[in-house]
């Protein structure tokens, strides 16, 4: 069974950018996120969706 979701480390493994980077997107809402107390969580759907860019949700939504 695969994880429902991606770790800030996961996405940017994925996008091959750097971690500090990935951060900064998922702060500022340009990847989907959900926050866990002090863990941000990036769903698998929404940010494949996002990556195909089938989605059109507003910067900072959950």
């Amino acid at each position: 069974m695969e994880a429902l979701t991606y770790s800030v480390d996961d996405v940017a493994s994925l996008l091959g950018i750097a971690r500090g980077k990935a951060y900064e997107y998922v702060r500022s809402g340009d990847i989907p996120s959900i926050r866990m107390g002090k863990r941000y969580l990036i769903p698998r759907e929404r940010f494949h969706a996002w990556l195909n860019g089938e989605t059109s949700s507003p910067k900072g939504a959950a």
